[in-house]
Protein backbone atom coordinates (compact mmCIF):
# COMPACT_ATOMS: atom_id res chain seq x y z
CA UNK A 1 0.00 0.00 0.00
CA UNK A 2 0.97 3.67 -0.70
CA UNK A 3 1.47 3.58 3.62
CA UNK A 4 5.23 3.49 3.09
CA UNK A 5 4.75 7.58 2.03
CA UNK A 6 3.42 7.98 5.52
CA UNK A 7 6.67 6.86 7.11
CA UNK A 8 5.40 3.61 8.58
CA UNK A 9 7.54 1.07 9.18
CA UNK A 10 6.24 -2.55 6.85
CA UNK A 11 5.43 -5.06 9.15
CA UNK A 12 5.26 -8.72 7.37
CA UNK A 13 2.04 -10.88 9.11
CA UNK A 14 1.86 -14.03 10.32
CA UNK A 15 0.24 -16.61 8.86
CA UNK A 16 -2.78 -15.80 10.42
CA UNK A 17 -3.01 -11.76 10.10
CA UNK A 18 -3.87 -10.04 12.96
CA UNK A 19 -6.04 -7.69 11.90
CA UNK A 20 -8.04 -9.09 9.61
CA UNK A 21 -9.65 -12.33 11.66
CA UNK A 22 -13.21 -12.29 11.71
CA UNK A 23 -14.48 -10.29 15.62
CA UNK A 24 -15.98 -12.86 18.04
CA UNK A 25 -16.06 -12.82 21.63
CA UNK A 26 -13.28 -14.44 23.03
CA UNK A 27 -13.82 -18.43 24.00
CA UNK A 28 -12.40 -20.27 27.15
CA UNK A 29 -9.26 -21.54 26.63
CA UNK A 30 -6.36 -21.06 24.42
CA UNK A 31 -5.94 -17.34 24.97
CA UNK A 32 -3.02 -16.63 22.38
CA UNK A 33 -5.14 -18.82 19.86
CA UNK A 34 -7.74 -16.49 20.26
CA UNK A 35 -5.49 -13.21 20.37
CA UNK A 36 -4.56 -14.62 16.60
CA UNK A 37 -8.23 -15.19 15.24
CA UNK A 38 -9.44 -11.72 16.37
CA UNK A 39 -8.71 -8.17 15.93
CA UNK A 40 -7.85 -5.70 18.89
CA UNK A 41 -11.15 -3.81 17.69
CA UNK A 42 -13.14 -6.67 19.08
CA UNK A 43 -11.70 -6.61 22.50
CA UNK A 44 -11.38 -3.00 22.70
CA UNK A 45 -15.02 -2.07 24.24
CA UNK A 46 -16.14 1.83 23.78
CA UNK A 47 -14.89 3.81 26.53
CA UNK A 48 -13.48 1.41 28.39
CA UNK A 49 -9.18 0.70 28.66
CA UNK A 50 -8.28 -1.62 26.10
CA UNK A 51 -7.52 -5.44 26.43
CA UNK A 52 -5.37 -6.56 23.45
CA UNK A 53 -5.10 -10.59 24.11
CA UNK A 54 -1.92 -10.06 21.63
CA UNK A 55 0.03 -8.55 24.32
CA UNK A 56 -1.30 -11.20 26.87
CA UNK A 57 0.53 -14.15 24.39
CA UNK A 58 3.80 -11.51 24.04
CA UNK A 59 4.02 -12.77 27.57
CA UNK A 60 4.24 -16.46 26.55
CA UNK A 61 6.81 -16.46 23.90
CA UNK A 62 9.01 -18.57 25.83
CA UNK A 63 6.58 -21.41 26.10
CA UNK A 64 5.48 -21.40 22.04
CA UNK A 65 3.69 -17.78 21.50
CA UNK A 66 3.53 -17.01 17.82
CA UNK A 67 7.22 -14.58 17.79
CA UNK A 68 7.87 -11.12 18.04
CA UNK A 69 5.25 -9.40 18.37
CA UNK A 70 4.52 -6.82 15.72
CA UNK A 71 5.20 -3.53 17.22
CA UNK A 72 8.68 -4.63 18.39
CA UNK A 73 9.65 -5.91 14.47
CA UNK A 74 8.60 -2.60 13.86
CA UNK A 75 10.35 -0.78 16.62
CA UNK A 76 7.64 1.03 17.76
CA UNK A 77 7.53 0.30 21.72
CA UNK A 78 4.15 0.55 23.87
CA UNK A 79 3.83 4.14 25.77
CA UNK A 80 1.35 4.80 28.50
CA UNK A 81 0.43 8.24 26.27
CA UNK A 82 -0.94 6.17 23.52
CA UNK A 83 -4.32 4.60 25.87
CA UNK A 84 -3.64 1.66 23.07
CA UNK A 85 -0.68 -0.77 22.90
CA UNK A 86 1.82 -0.37 20.36
CA UNK A 87 0.73 -3.82 18.71
CA UNK A 88 -2.47 -2.51 17.98
CA UNK A 89 -1.12 0.77 16.56
CA UNK A 90 1.13 -1.30 14.19
CA UNK A 91 -1.64 -3.56 13.02
CA UNK A 92 -4.01 -1.16 11.75
CA UNK A 93 -3.37 -0.01 7.88
CA UNK A 94 -5.75 2.13 5.69
CA UNK A 95 -7.81 -0.80 4.08
CA UNK A 96 -8.07 -0.36 -0.01
CA UNK A 97 -12.03 -0.27 0.46
CA UNK A 98 -11.20 2.88 2.25
CA UNK A 99 -9.45 4.04 0.07
CA UNK A 100 -11.76 3.36 -2.94
CA UNK A 101 -14.20 5.70 -0.82
CA UNK A 102 -11.49 8.20 -0.76
CA UNK A 103 -11.51 7.99 -4.54
CA UNK A 104 -14.75 8.41 -4.70
CA UNK A 105 -14.73 11.57 -2.42
CA UNK A 106 -12.56 13.48 -4.37
CA UNK A 107 -14.19 13.48 -7.51
CA UNK A 108 -16.54 15.60 -5.35
CA UNK A 109 -13.18 17.83 -5.63
CA UNK A 110 -12.73 17.29 -8.98
CA UNK A 111 -16.33 18.87 -9.51
CA UNK A 112 -15.64 21.92 -7.38
CA UNK A 113 -12.75 22.65 -9.55
CA UNK A 114 -14.37 22.15 -12.54
CA UNK A 115 -17.24 24.59 -11.00
CA UNK A 116 -14.59 27.03 -10.03
CA UNK A 117 -13.15 27.00 -13.80
CA UNK A 118 -16.14 27.78 -15.75
CA UNK A 119 -16.30 31.34 -13.27
CA UNK A 120 -13.59 32.29 -11.86
CA UNK A 121 -15.23 34.94 -9.72
CA UNK A 122 -15.34 35.44 -5.96
CA UNK A 123 -18.76 34.47 -6.02
CA UNK A 124 -18.15 31.37 -7.29
CA UNK A 125 -15.16 30.83 -5.16
CA UNK A 126 -17.14 31.10 -2.05
CA UNK A 127 -19.58 28.71 -3.27
CA UNK A 128 -17.20 26.39 -3.72
CA UNK A 129 -15.77 26.84 -0.42
CA UNK A 130 -19.23 26.41 1.33
CA UNK A 131 -20.05 23.12 -0.58
CA UNK A 132 -16.59 21.28 -0.02
CA UNK A 133 -16.74 22.95 4.32
CA UNK A 134 -20.14 20.79 4.06
CA UNK A 135 -18.70 18.01 2.46
CA UNK A 136 -16.06 17.41 4.20
CA UNK A 137 -16.99 17.71 7.40
CA UNK A 138 -19.13 13.76 6.38
CA UNK A 139 -15.30 12.68 4.82
CA UNK A 140 -14.07 13.60 8.16
CA UNK A 141 -16.77 11.74 9.97
CA UNK A 142 -16.39 8.47 8.07
CA UNK A 143 -12.64 8.56 8.42
CA UNK A 144 -13.03 8.65 12.11
CA UNK A 145 -15.51 6.17 11.98
CA UNK A 146 -13.63 3.63 9.65
CA UNK A 147 -10.70 4.21 12.39
CA UNK A 148 -12.91 3.12 15.38
CA UNK A 149 -15.05 0.49 13.04
CA UNK A 150 -12.94 -1.07 10.22
CA UNK A 151 -14.93 -2.57 7.39
CA UNK A 152 -13.73 -5.94 7.90
CA UNK A 153 -17.28 -7.72 7.49
CA UNK A 154 -19.62 -8.08 4.57
CA UNK A 155 -22.64 -5.75 6.40
CA UNK A 156 -20.23 -2.41 7.25
CA UNK A 157 -18.29 -2.97 3.61
CA UNK A 158 -21.93 -2.68 2.44
CA UNK A 159 -22.88 0.19 4.33
CA UNK A 160 -19.23 2.08 3.10
CA UNK A 161 -20.54 1.00 -0.42
CA UNK A 162 -23.67 2.96 -0.32
CA UNK A 163 -21.89 6.10 1.85
CA UNK A 164 -19.83 5.81 -1.47
CA UNK A 165 -23.08 5.97 -3.61
CA UNK A 166 -24.62 8.78 -1.89
CA UNK A 167 -21.48 11.28 -2.46
CA UNK A 168 -21.21 10.57 -5.97
CA UNK A 169 -25.04 11.63 -5.88
CA UNK A 170 -23.60 14.60 -4.45
CA UNK A 171 -20.73 14.70 -6.71
CA UNK A 172 -22.58 14.83 -9.71
CA UNK A 173 -25.01 17.69 -8.46
CA UNK A 174 -22.56 19.82 -7.59
CA UNK A 175 -21.97 21.86 -10.66
CA UNK A 176 -25.78 22.63 -10.00
CA UNK A 177 -25.97 22.80 -6.33
CA UNK A 178 -27.33 25.83 -6.49
CA UNK A 179 -29.61 25.48 -9.32
CA UNK A 180 -31.87 22.96 -10.15
CA UNK A 181 -29.80 20.58 -8.86
CA UNK A 182 -29.75 21.56 -5.01
CA UNK A 183 -32.36 19.22 -4.16
CA UNK A 184 -31.13 16.45 -5.44
CA UNK A 185 -27.55 17.03 -3.74
CA UNK A 186 -29.33 17.26 -0.48
CA UNK A 187 -31.15 14.21 -0.82
CA UNK A 188 -27.13 12.97 -1.91
CA UNK A 189 -26.02 14.21 1.09
CA UNK A 190 -28.69 12.98 3.71
CA UNK A 191 -28.13 9.74 2.96
CA UNK A 192 -24.45 10.05 3.27
CA UNK A 193 -25.74 11.09 6.92
CA UNK A 194 -27.88 8.16 6.99
CA UNK A 195 -25.46 5.69 6.35
CA UNK A 196 -22.99 7.35 8.42
CA UNK A 197 -25.49 6.78 11.25
CA UNK A 198 -25.80 3.76 11.00
CA UNK A 199 -22.31 2.49 10.91
CA UNK A 200 -21.63 4.41 14.01
CA UNK A 201 -24.01 2.92 16.22
CA UNK A 202 -21.51 -0.47 16.06
CA UNK A 203 -19.16 1.96 18.34
CA UNK A 204 -21.07 4.45 20.18
CA UNK A 205 -24.59 2.74 20.47
CA UNK A 206 -27.48 4.71 21.25
CA UNK A 207 -24.63 7.74 21.54
CA UNK A 208 -24.75 7.88 17.76
CA UNK A 209 -28.18 9.93 18.39
CA UNK A 210 -25.42 12.97 19.12
CA UNK A 211 -23.73 12.72 15.74
CA UNK A 212 -27.18 11.60 13.89
CA UNK A 213 -29.57 14.69 14.82
CA UNK A 214 -27.45 17.53 14.11
CA UNK A 215 -25.68 15.97 11.03
CA UNK A 216 -29.56 14.86 9.68
CA UNK A 217 -31.07 18.30 10.32
CA UNK A 218 -27.48 20.10 8.79
CA UNK A 219 -28.46 17.55 5.31
CA UNK A 220 -32.32 19.28 5.60
CA UNK A 221 -31.26 22.55 5.87
CA UNK A 222 -28.88 22.11 2.59
CA UNK A 223 -32.07 20.08 0.90
CA UNK A 224 -34.09 22.96 1.19
CA UNK A 225 -31.99 25.21 0.19
CA UNK A 226 -32.47 23.30 -2.96
CA UNK A 227 -36.10 25.10 -2.91
CA UNK A 228 -34.85 28.58 -2.69
CA UNK A 229 -32.53 30.88 -4.66
CA UNK A 230 -30.11 34.03 -3.81
CA UNK A 231 -30.15 35.04 0.08
CA UNK A 232 -32.73 32.43 1.53
CA UNK A 233 -30.43 29.35 -0.09
CA UNK A 234 -27.10 31.35 0.89
CA UNK A 235 -28.71 31.83 4.47
CA UNK A 236 -29.30 27.60 4.48
CA UNK A 237 -26.31 26.52 3.81
CA UNK A 238 -24.75 28.34 6.43
CA UNK A 239 -26.89 26.94 8.95
CA UNK A 240 -26.07 23.53 8.14
CA UNK A 241 -22.29 24.92 8.63
CA UNK A 242 -23.61 26.03 11.91
CA UNK A 243 -25.11 23.07 13.05
CA UNK A 244 -21.84 20.86 12.12
CA UNK A 245 -20.17 23.61 13.90
CA UNK A 246 -21.98 22.60 17.43
CA UNK A 247 -22.37 18.98 16.64
CA UNK A 248 -18.37 18.32 18.01
CA UNK A 249 -20.14 20.04 21.84
CA UNK A 250 -23.26 17.76 21.63
CA UNK A 251 -21.36 14.44 21.42
CA UNK A 252 -19.23 15.88 24.06
CA UNK A 253 -21.54 16.97 26.71
CA UNK A 254 -24.66 15.20 25.29
CA UNK A 255 -24.20 11.55 26.54
CA UNK A 256 -22.61 13.11 30.09
CA UNK A 257 -25.49 14.94 30.94
CA UNK A 258 -28.06 12.37 29.96
CA UNK A 259 -26.13 9.64 31.16
CA UNK A 260 -24.37 10.41 33.83
CA UNK A 261 -20.95 10.04 32.81
CA UNK A 262 -17.56 11.39 33.52
CA UNK A 263 -16.12 13.57 30.90
CA UNK A 264 -12.55 12.42 30.48
CA UNK A 265 -14.19 9.14 30.50
CA UNK A 266 -16.29 10.25 27.11
CA UNK A 267 -13.42 12.40 25.92
CA UNK A 268 -11.12 9.27 26.08
CA UNK A 269 -13.43 7.16 24.60
CA UNK A 270 -13.76 10.04 21.56
CA UNK A 271 -10.06 9.87 21.50
CA UNK A 272 -9.90 6.18 20.76
CA UNK A 273 -8.21 6.51 17.43
CA UNK A 274 -5.58 4.28 15.90
CA UNK A 275 -3.05 7.26 15.01
CA UNK A 276 -0.51 5.36 12.64
CA UNK A 277 -3.80 4.82 10.56
CA UNK A 278 -5.77 8.04 10.94
CA UNK A 279 -2.94 9.90 10.16
CA UNK A 280 -2.12 7.79 6.72
CA UNK A 281 -5.91 7.73 5.87
CA UNK A 282 -6.10 11.50 5.92
CA UNK A 283 -2.29 11.66 3.71
CA UNK A 284 -3.61 9.19 1.02
CA UNK A 285 -6.67 11.42 0.48
CA UNK A 286 -4.23 14.46 0.41
CA UNK A 287 -2.41 12.33 -2.88
CA UNK A 288 -5.47 11.71 -4.28
CA UNK A 289 -6.31 15.07 -4.35
CA UNK A 290 -2.91 16.46 -5.84
CA UNK A 291 -3.96 13.62 -8.92
CA UNK A 292 -6.68 16.23 -9.39
CA UNK A 293 -3.99 18.75 -10.05
CA UNK A 294 -1.89 16.37 -12.48
CA UNK A 295 -5.39 15.87 -14.35
CA UNK A 296 -5.90 19.13 -14.24
CA UNK A 297 -2.76 19.13 -16.61
CA UNK A 298 -3.72 17.78 -19.03
CA UNK A 299 -7.47 19.35 -18.95
CA UNK A 300 -5.72 22.59 -19.70
CA UNK A 301 -3.46 21.47 -22.33
CA UNK A 302 -6.77 20.24 -23.97
CA UNK A 303 -6.21 19.78 -28.18
CA UNK A 304 -3.65 21.95 -28.74
CA UNK A 305 -0.34 21.90 -30.35
CA UNK A 306 1.92 20.13 -28.64
CA UNK A 307 4.78 22.86 -28.79
CA UNK A 308 8.41 23.06 -26.65
CA UNK A 309 6.44 26.11 -24.78
CA UNK A 310 3.42 23.81 -23.76
CA UNK A 311 6.09 20.86 -22.59
CA UNK A 312 7.47 23.35 -20.47
CA UNK A 313 4.58 24.96 -19.14
CA UNK A 314 3.29 21.30 -18.23
CA UNK A 315 6.00 21.00 -16.39
CA UNK A 316 6.31 23.25 -14.51
CA UNK A 317 2.79 22.80 -13.24
CA UNK A 318 4.17 19.42 -12.35
CA UNK A 319 7.13 20.70 -10.56
CA UNK A 320 4.58 23.17 -8.54
CA UNK A 321 2.27 20.18 -7.52
CA UNK A 322 5.44 18.29 -6.74
CA UNK A 323 6.92 21.00 -4.59
CA UNK A 324 3.61 21.46 -3.03
CA UNK A 325 3.90 17.57 -2.10
CA UNK A 326 7.28 18.06 -0.56
CA UNK A 327 6.12 20.17 1.20
CA UNK A 328 3.74 18.37 3.21
CA UNK A 329 4.58 14.40 3.02
CA UNK A 330 8.43 15.07 3.51
CA UNK A 331 8.14 16.50 7.28
CA UNK A 332 4.75 16.90 8.54
CA UNK A 333 3.26 13.14 8.13
CA UNK A 334 6.15 11.73 10.46
CA UNK A 335 5.60 14.18 12.98
CA UNK A 336 1.80 14.19 12.62
CA UNK A 337 2.15 10.40 13.52
CA UNK A 338 4.34 10.88 16.49
CA UNK A 339 2.38 14.12 17.87
CA UNK A 340 -0.77 11.79 17.84
CA UNK A 341 0.51 8.58 19.11
CA UNK A 342 2.23 10.89 22.38
CA UNK A 343 -1.28 12.41 22.98
CA UNK A 344 -3.74 11.44 25.75
CA UNK A 345 -6.95 10.01 23.83
CA UNK A 346 -8.90 12.57 26.17
CA UNK A 347 -7.08 15.38 24.11
CA UNK A 348 -6.66 13.19 20.94
CA UNK A 349 -10.16 13.70 19.85
CA UNK A 350 -9.75 17.56 19.66
CA UNK A 351 -6.20 17.59 18.51
CA UNK A 352 -7.53 15.76 15.36
CA UNK A 353 -10.36 18.02 14.63
CA UNK A 354 -8.04 20.71 14.89
CA UNK A 355 -5.46 19.34 12.72
CA UNK A 356 -7.05 16.78 9.81
CA UNK A 357 -10.51 18.89 9.86
CA UNK A 358 -9.85 22.55 10.36
CA UNK A 359 -6.27 22.80 9.18
CA UNK A 360 -6.95 20.47 6.33
CA UNK A 361 -9.65 22.32 4.83
CA UNK A 362 -7.58 25.02 3.17
CA UNK A 363 -5.13 22.83 2.85
CA UNK A 364 -7.53 20.74 0.76
CA UNK A 365 -9.23 23.61 -1.32
CA UNK A 366 -5.88 25.50 -2.16
CA UNK A 367 -5.43 22.23 -4.21
CA UNK A 368 -8.73 22.78 -6.30
CA UNK A 369 -8.32 26.63 -6.56
CA UNK A 370 -4.71 25.91 -7.75
CA UNK A 371 -5.85 23.02 -10.49
CA UNK A 372 -8.69 25.34 -11.59
CA UNK A 373 -5.89 27.59 -12.24
CA UNK A 374 -3.70 25.50 -13.84
CA UNK A 375 -6.39 24.86 -16.43
CA UNK A 376 -6.82 28.07 -17.10
CA UNK A 377 -3.27 28.75 -17.63
CA UNK A 378 -1.62 26.57 -19.62
CA UNK A 379 -3.36 27.58 -23.43
CA UNK A 380 -1.67 31.19 -22.59
CA UNK A 381 1.41 30.59 -20.86
CA UNK A 382 3.05 33.54 -22.85
CA UNK A 383 -0.22 35.86 -22.37
CA UNK A 384 -1.07 38.38 -19.87
CA UNK A 385 -3.64 36.64 -17.12
CA UNK A 386 -6.93 37.86 -16.70
CA UNK A 387 -7.16 38.34 -12.26
CA UNK A 388 -9.46 35.12 -12.07
CA UNK A 389 -6.79 33.00 -13.06
CA UNK A 390 -3.77 34.68 -11.60
CA UNK A 391 -5.96 34.82 -8.52
CA UNK A 392 -6.87 31.17 -8.40
CA UNK A 393 -3.40 30.04 -9.35
CA UNK A 394 -1.42 32.28 -6.61
CA UNK A 395 -4.26 32.31 -4.01
CA UNK A 396 -4.17 28.38 -4.01
CA UNK A 397 -0.85 27.54 -2.99
CA UNK A 398 -1.20 30.09 -0.16
CA UNK A 399 -4.32 28.83 0.90
CA UNK A 400 -2.72 25.31 1.25
CA UNK A 401 0.46 26.74 3.07
CA UNK A 402 -1.63 28.79 5.14
CA UNK A 403 -3.14 25.61 5.68
CA UNK A 404 -0.15 23.98 6.29
CA UNK A 405 1.30 26.31 8.72
CA UNK A 406 -2.18 26.19 10.76
CA UNK A 407 -1.69 22.39 10.77
CA UNK A 408 1.93 22.38 12.34
CA UNK A 409 0.91 24.69 14.57
CA UNK A 410 -1.76 22.52 16.27
CA UNK A 411 0.72 20.05 16.22
CA UNK A 412 3.49 21.98 17.55
CA UNK A 413 5.87 21.17 14.24
CA UNK A 414 8.50 23.40 14.22
CA UNK A 415 9.44 25.48 12.42
CA UNK A 416 6.76 27.26 10.90
CA UNK A 417 8.33 30.25 9.97
CA UNK A 418 9.79 30.23 6.22
CA UNK A 419 5.94 28.47 5.52
CA UNK A 420 4.50 31.35 7.10
CA UNK A 421 6.26 33.78 5.16
CA UNK A 422 6.06 32.09 1.91
CA UNK A 423 2.16 32.59 2.27
CA UNK A 424 2.16 36.45 1.08
CA UNK A 425 5.20 36.25 -0.70
CA UNK A 426 3.42 33.32 -3.13
CA UNK A 427 -0.16 35.23 -3.10
CA UNK A 428 1.95 38.37 -4.70
CA UNK A 429 3.18 36.53 -7.37
CA UNK A 430 -0.86 36.22 -9.22
CA UNK A 431 0.77 40.14 -9.86
CA UNK A 432 3.47 38.63 -12.40
CA UNK A 433 0.78 36.84 -14.15
CA UNK A 434 -1.39 39.95 -14.82
CA UNK A 435 1.57 42.32 -15.31
CA UNK A 436 3.79 39.44 -17.09
CA UNK A 437 2.88 36.16 -18.33
CA UNK A 438 1.25 33.08 -16.95
CA UNK A 439 4.57 31.41 -17.57
CA UNK A 440 5.91 34.05 -14.53
CA UNK A 441 3.96 33.09 -12.27
CA UNK A 442 3.98 29.57 -12.84
CA UNK A 443 7.92 29.83 -12.29
CA UNK A 444 7.81 32.33 -9.45
CA UNK A 445 5.94 29.92 -7.24
CA UNK A 446 8.09 27.35 -7.97
CA UNK A 447 10.66 29.48 -7.07
CA UNK A 448 8.64 30.62 -3.71
CA UNK A 449 8.29 26.71 -2.36
CA UNK A 450 11.79 25.59 -3.42
CA UNK A 451 13.29 28.75 -1.49
CA UNK A 452 10.91 28.04 1.12
CA UNK A 453 11.66 24.45 1.36
CA UNK A 454 16.03 24.98 0.76
CA UNK A 455 15.98 27.58 3.57
CA UNK A 456 13.84 25.30 6.16
CA UNK A 457 16.33 22.28 5.55
CA UNK A 458 19.20 24.23 5.89
CA UNK A 459 18.64 26.49 8.80
CA UNK A 460 15.69 25.17 10.73
CA UNK A 461 15.81 20.95 10.86
CA UNK A 462 11.79 20.07 11.73
CA UNK A 463 12.13 19.10 15.63
CA UNK A 464 8.50 17.64 15.96
CA UNK A 465 6.54 16.51 19.09
CA UNK A 466 8.22 13.61 21.36
CA UNK A 467 8.14 10.57 18.81
CA UNK A 468 8.63 7.26 20.54
CA UNK A 469 11.77 5.67 19.96
CA UNK A 470 13.47 9.19 19.54
CA UNK A 471 15.16 10.74 17.12
CA UNK A 472 13.68 13.01 14.57
CA UNK A 473 11.16 12.85 11.48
Amino acid sequence: MAGNEAGHTSVDEPAQPVARGVPGPSPAGDAGAAARAMPAEAVHPPGGEPVDPRAEEAGNQATGGAGTPAAEEAGRPATEETGRPATEEASRRVSTLELFFDLVFVFTLTQLTVLLASDLSFSTAARVALIFVVLFWMYGAYAYLTNQVPPDRPSRRILLLLGMGAFLVCALAIPRAFDDGGVVFGLGFLAVVLVHSALYTREHGRDVVWYAVPNSLAALAVTAAGLFDGPRADGLWLLALLLQFVTPFFAEHGPRRRGGREAAALRSQLGALDPAHFVERHGLLLIVAFGESVIAIGIGIGDRPLTADLFVGAFLALALAGALWWTYFVRDEHGAEAAFTATPPDRRWRLAMNAYYYAFLPMLLGIAYCAAGVKKTLGHLTEQLHTGPALALAGGVALFLAGDVAFRSVLRLWPVTFRAVAVPVAAATALLGVRLSAVAELLALVAVLVVMLGAEARWSPCRPASRPGGGPS
